[in-house]
């Protein structure tokens, strides 16, 4: 056990994993289904033209294989919320499946840009690429580039799953608004994360700026939209699903930033050194920079971002994530981003199987271990 282990406060009591007229479980087999049988369409199709079949096998197994499918599981109960039938049609499901496509764009290239080894429990896409042509002159600098090919083709393949999903005319056009918002909120939130990686900063503001953008909103705010949109919802709706959406998906991004630093390799499936060294302007550090002394800044300036960053060093640095308040500040806040959450719920005018299913992922969002 690490030293200095924050535990927080119980979480509230669960509801039931799956409410009775939305089945979350189903959803998500059914996704996963449709991702199959798309990317498999894709390996016969590339196989047929004799092209490496290492693209379509390494893609398919990084979407397929883990997971949690929040974002396709959000967008069925948006489209709940807003009326839509418990069970989705196909072209609901398959509207769903294409977030999941650009969720993979936007890891395999996130990878690249943090040097990540491991994701999932597995070697990251540049890494595989690099070890399977190992015997080439420069193989990291070929895993890098064509991580980012392959990064590229999840990002198309995205657009065909969206815009081949059979949408009703009238409602394609509040799509395409949604779906263009949300592509471009995350990459001015992967800007803004890259503009504070480095030295260890002290604006909290400018830490839940990027957590809104690169998280709050492409993981939890848009989904929602996306699925209301798809069963025509009026833009009142819009703005109660909005009203969850921003504060859980904070939750959700600083449970992710505390996991990162604190969390098990096994559970979480990647380092628990990555955001030390690549030092990320999480708000846990902004905190602690804020509320430390002199020597405890110097300390933390010394070994942040410190590309040889060792485990020993790195305790160094959790100590003072806990004894400077950060970490205690952070779970509390996460608290609050959820109790604000719920009372948004409370106000919504939603379908009762969409409010209980948003309490369900409201609480597995942010008190969970991977």
């Amino acid at each position: 056990m690490k030293s200095d282990t924050y535990l927080p406060a119980p979480p509230p009591p669960r509801v039931q994993n799956e409410c009775p007229n939305l089945d979350l479980t189903a959803v998500r087999h059914r996704v996963d289904r449709r991702l199959e049988e798309f990317l498999d369409a894709k390996a016969e199709a590339a196989h047929a033209r004799h092209l490496p079949p290492e693209v379509t096998s390494l893609l398919r197994d990084f979407v397929l294989n883990g997971g949690k499918r929040v974002r396709p599981l959000l967008c069925a109960v948006g489209w709940c919320a807003a009326g839509g039938d418990p069970q989705p049609p196909e072209y609901v499901i398959q509207a769903a499946a294409s977030l999941e496509m650009f969720h993979a764009f936007a890891l395999i290239h996130d990878d690249v840009m943090d040097g990540a080894l491991l994701r999932r429990g597995t070697p990251t896409v540049h890494r595989a690429l690099a070890a399977t042509y190992s015997h080439l002159r420069d193989p990291d600098r070929f895993g890098e580039h064509s991580a980012i090919l392959l990064g590229d083709l999840a990002h198309a393949w995205s657009d065909e799953l969206l815009h081949s999903a059979g949408i009703p005319d009238g409602r394609a056009a509040a799509v395409r608004t949604v779906t263009n918002a949300m592509r471009s909120e995350v990459m001015f939130g992967q800007y803004l994360d890259l503009l504070a990686t480095g030295p260890p900063q002290d604006d909290a503001d400018a830490a839940l700026r990027i957590v809104r953008y690169k998280t709050a909103r492409y993981t939890v705010e848009r989904p929602l939209h996306l699925g209301a949109a798809l069963a025509g919802a009026e833009p009142d709706l819009l703005t109660s699903l909005s009203a969850y959406a921003l504060p859980i998906g904070e939750a959700f991004q600083l449970r992710d930033d505390v996991l990162g630093t604190f969390g098990d390799p096994r559970e979480t499936g990647k380092p628990c050194l990555d955001d030390l060294r690549d030092g990320k302007g999480t708000l846990l550090v902004a905190l602690a920079m804020q509320h430390a002394d002199e020597e405890q800044r110097r300390t933390l300036r010394a070994l942040i971002g410190s590309p040889g960053l060792g485990e020993e060093d790195a305790e160094r640095i959790r100590h003072l994530l806990c004894v400077t308040g950060a970490r205690a500040a952070v779970e509390q806040l996460i608290g609050v981003r959820r109790e604000q959450a719920q009372q948004a719920l409370d106000q919504a005018n939603l379908t009762p199987a969409a409010t209980a299913a948003l309490q369900e992922i409201a609480l597995t969002s942010t008190v969970r271990t991977s």
